[in-house]
């Protein structure tokens, strides 16, 4: 006798967060279509995948009609764009309807520079693909969180790294299984501390013609530099160079890594983008770093994390 299928099906991911260091636009999504296609578009840059990061609990049960609801750290979120995206894009490919309810766990501040969106997208199409037992590879799914990105402005190149983690460089532009990612290697010591001030809206930035020169104008130098020498320190110091020239630093990011530095931090960088900085020390020297960013932070506005070497998963 078969057992019937379950009315309620529930599938969990997990995305690391992903700090951009530096970047590179290398085209948008313009409001004139085919413009430019869309395989064409993303960036080039560098930065870390942490192992704070976004859960997505998704369970899905047949319906009359598609409805998609997500909530972020227990609240309605309808702002949650990129999730919603991806999701109505999965349900485009089933026969049925279904309700999805999407429940994501953020660990880290959304909107400072810490890629919660494409976090949440991952995770949102790991977990729904599962559930709705849809046979993509993991590239198909992270095409598709890529795509959501760019469609709803939210970023350009941070799905593809936090697939991998580590300490990622990304030297060509495009969705997953296109962009060329390389990896700085490095050992599990390494700790990230981060230091954060306030968000700053990605499509803000992106709708910025001055802001997107800057970055454009420094951001291939700064690749180039860094592969003259890939190293942590040069990749490090490089990265804050980049936020100097592009002149997004602020003076109090300015004196969070000079604080960073005098507790021996190997280095730091600012969030791209976020008024955030992020400082890479040795394990054993990261309460002394967290410790010094609390001259002019408030103990919850400070974590501690380490570096993701997995990359996005399932869970269950």
């Amino acid at each position: 006798m078969k057992s019937e299928e379950p009315s309620e099906k529930v599938s969990k991911a997990f995305s690391p967060a992903g700090i951009s260091s530096f970047f590179e636009v290398c085209s948008l999504l313009t409001d004139k279509e085919n413009v430019t296609p869309i395989e064409d578009i993303g960036s080039r840059g560098g930065g870390f995948a942490i192992q704070k990061g976004v859960f997505a609990e998704v369970s899905v049960s047949k319906s009359k009609t598609n409805s998609i609801s997500v909530f972020i750290n227990g609240k309605y979120a309808p702002e949650a764009k990129t999730s919603k995206m991806v999701a109505k894009n999965l349900l485009n490919r089933v026969e049925g309807a279904y309700k999805v309810i999407i429940k994501h766990e953020v660990q880290i501040p959304i909107g400072a520079g810490f890629g919660t969106s494409a976090g949440g997208a991952l995770t949102t199409g790991l977990a729904l693909s599962k559930a709705l037992d849809l046979k993509f590879t993991f590239n198909e799914i992270g095409r598709i969180a890529h795509f959501a990105e760019i469609k709803c402005k939210t970023g350009l190149g941070t799905v593809g790294p936090l697939m991998l983690g580590g300490c990622l460089l990304t030297t060509e532009p495009g969705p997953p299984g296109t962009a060329v990612i390389d990896r700085i290697p490095l050992t599990q010591d390494y700790v990230i501390v981060a230091g954060v001030f306030g968000p700053t809206l990605t499509e803000e930035v992106l709708a910025s013609s001055v802001k997107r020169a800057a970055a454009n104008r420094w951001g291939g130098k700064t690749l180039k530099n860094i592969l003259s020498e890939p190293t942590i320190e040069n990749f490090l110091s490089c990265c804050f160079e980049f936020a100097e020239k592009t002149g997004f630093i602020t003076k109090r990011l300015k004196n969070l890594a000079i604080l960073a530095e005098k507790a021996g931090a190997i280095g730091s960088a600012q969030n791209m983008v976020g008024e955030a900085i992020h400082a890479v020390t040795k394990s054993k020297n990261a309460n002394r770093v967290a410790e010094a960013f609390k001259e002019v932070l408030p103990d919850d506005s400070i974590f501690i994390s380490n570096i993701d070497f997995q990359g996005a998963r399932l869970i269950l």
